[in-house]
């Protein structure tokens, strides 16, 4: 069989990162197609059954501000949702949602079998086509294992862990992808025959137990919070209804059984190749590299409404099932757990992301996109926000328009993408509230005011969702007027105003904006000063920006100090090596990343400010000659 199909963009894989840069694709009106190895995988959540957490709850709220689908799915699928780190400033809340995970995966499939201008196929994907002209290699579409022949003015990779995926639980090896479905064993071949590099990533699931052989009256409930918000800008309703989940520890008896057989671990006797991540380590990398702590937290976590399985969050492990066994019944609560899928971890190849573009676009292939954890990365999250701007780029590219690049200071997904092209990745990449400088700004609550302006330019946000946005930014901004606007002076009648609601007095006059910033309830104000009742997303952005107003102001001139820096672009075919003062391994650094302004520049490890000022030196030389070799107007 050698037939041929033409499509705009082609993309591989229907995970996270595929879905969304499919359906991103498809709504922006360009012919797509998305290959999976499995119809019935589909967005499946083959690790945690949950959505959000710190850092990744602000990328949720970013992908629907721009128009992507996870936010909506999750809200769907909820069977618990928590709002964290609520002791904490707004910066830093995040929102974890537990997930029906085959509700969820139901959802997306759904979504994606019914968007106009989508096709779905099952397929293995062998190799990528492409034609050289002009020196430059472009990507011209697929091969399959069919023999078809599928050709796309641009293709997106969303591989998952799938290439040359290997299973490895104790002495049992075998190639698989995640639960046990096929590997994509050529593909890896045909991108090292590009000339693109390969890293050996691993990952790792705990084991799944049923739930009727818990003992829960010996662990701690965590019930969910029924005031925490959804993800979606266009969720109204959430239910109040929420399932439960548990909380358990190891404890020295786990320990021990652990440390008896490590030399039964993979990752200690060097059967696992692949580099794991960092802050998702397996129990036995926890116990080996923590001694000396006592205990470890589990969360029991429903998979679904309609199964058994409890997933044993924080107990990932590639140990063998009957080590397995034996340590669960030493763990409160798991004395007579019995195991329905035994841990397991996964090793697989993915891409340096320092061969792509901040627009995810791969350097070295014209047309060729990369998204998720073939980008080096961990997580549903992080993969969606990638699969959501290559599948913009995509379209971008073959349509002639300016590629979206969203800088560090737009939203955790340009610190997500920065850092990845920039900076690259040695271990999984994991999005975290640290990673990112300016959290003041990018809260989770205000990623729809910053973000659904650039969703709506790029023709992804609805007439319907643009209307509800823009009536509540108006409403902020309305509120935020009148409050600024409202001058109050320590006079008799306002200060007994102010000591019946038991507010403290004003003493010097000041406005009502900055009376709000000290007491920090719009509530407690509005009967006082005949306020206008506000909706509680509006009420909510009011008394946050009114009490960190100074800070926000400091944050956004920090901001504008980069983007001075940002705004200074580096011609693309700059020589470095021809900047006699750079230092070697700095030129080395940037020839290699090819940042495309001095900003980028200044953030790639090995790259010192010495060397940044080196290279505005040279520029503003070079474009004082450009300048001066111009013909004159006269």
């Amino acid at each position: 069989m050698n037939t041929t199909t033409d499509y705009d963009i082609i993309v591989i894989g229907a995970g996270h990162a595929g879905v969304e840069a499919a359906l991103a694709a498809a709504r922006l009106g360009q012919r797509t197609l998305i290959v999976t190895l499995s119809l019935d995988n589909i967005a499946m959540m083959p690790c945690n059954p949950s959505v959000g957490g710190p850092g990744k709850s602000h990328l949720v709220r970013e992908i629907d501000a721009l128009g992507g689908e996870m936010g909506i799915a999750a809200d769907r699928a909820s069977i618990q949702r928590r709002l964290l780190n609520t002791g904490k400033g707004p910066a830093v809340h995040s929102l974890r949602m537990q997930a029906d995970k085959f509700l969820y995966q139901r959802i997306m499939k759904e979504t994606v079998e019914n968007t106009e201008n989508l096709d779905v196929r099952q397929l293995l994907v062998t190799e990528l086509l492409t034609e050289e002209t002009a020196g430059e290699k472009r990507v011209t579409g697929i091969l399959c294992e069919t023999g078809e022949r599928l050709t796309a003015r641009a293709v997106i990779i969303a591989t998952g862990t799938y290439l040359r995926g290997r299973i490895i639980l104790g002495e049992t090896i075998y190639d698989s992808g995640p639960n046990g479905q096929r590997p994509a064993m050529a593909l890896s071949d045909s991108l090292r025959a590009l000339g693109l590099t390969l890293m050996r990533f691993k990952t790792g699931t705990p084991a799944r137990v049923d739930r009727r052989t818990i003992d829960f009256g010996k662990t701690s409930i965590q019930e969910g919070d029924p005031a925490a918000p959804a993800f979606s800008f266009l969720t109204d309703v959430m239910p109040d209804e929420q399932t439960p989940c548990y909380l358990t520890y190891t404890n020295e008896a786990t320990h021990e059984v652990i440390r008896l057989n490590l030399h039964r671990a993979p990752m200690a006797n060097g059967v696992i190749e692949g580099i794991g991540p960092r802050y998702c380590p397996s129990v036995e990398t926890k116990i080996a590299r923590f001694p000396d702590k006592d205990r470890h937290q589990l969360f029991l976590e429903p998979e679904g409404l309609h199964t058994n399985e409890i997933y044993v969050q924080g107990m990932s492990t590639s140990l063998p099932t009957d080590v397995q066994e034996a340590f669960l019944t030493t763990i409160a609560g798991l004395e007579h757990a019995r195991i329905m899928r035994p841990g397991y971890a996964i090793e697989y190849d993915c891409l340096d992301p320092l061969q792509l573009t901040p627009s995810l676009a791969v350097k070295r292939v014209a047309g060729l996109y990369s998204a998720g954890q073939a980008n080096g990365t961990s997580g549903y999250e992080e993969a969606a926000a990638q699969g959501l701007i290559a599948g913009i780029n995509a379209v971008r590219e073959i349509t002639g328009a300016e590629p979206l690049i969203l800088h560090r200071s737009d939203g955790y997904i340009g610190v997500l993408i920065d850092d990845l092209v920039t900076k690259g990745t040695d271990e999984p990449y994991r999005m975290m509230t640290s990673r990112a400088e300016y959290r003041l700004i990018l809260r989770q609550d205000n990623a729809d005011l910053r973000l659904t302006p650039i969703g709506r330019a790029i023709g992804l946000v609805s007439d319907a969702r643009w209307a509800r946005f823009t009536a509540k930014r108006d409403a902020i901004e309305e509120s935020l007027r009148l409050l600024e606007h409202t001058k109050l002076n320590p006079s008799a009648e306002t200060e007994a105003r102010l000591a019946a609601a038991g507010i403290a007095p004003l003493r010097v006059p000041m406005t009502l904006l900055v009376l709000l910033s000290r007491e920090g309830s719009y509530d407690a104000l509005a009967p006082l000063f005949d306020l206008p009742p506000l909706a509680a997303d509006v009420k909510e952005e009011v008394e946050i920006m009114a009490r960190y107003d100074g800070y926000i102001k400091k944050q956004r001139e920090q901001i504008a100090r980069m983007e001075r820096l940002e705004s200074r672009r580096i011609p693309d075919g700059l020589d470095y090596s021809a900047i006699t003062s750079l230092r070697l391994e700095a030129a080395e650094k940037l020839a290699a990343i090819r940042p495309r302004s001095i900003g980028q520049a200044s953030r790639i490890s090995g790259v010192s400010p010495a060397d940044i000022s080196v290279l505005l030196v040279y520029l503003e030389k070079e474009r004082r000659t450009e300048q001066s070799a111009r013909p004159s107007k006269d």
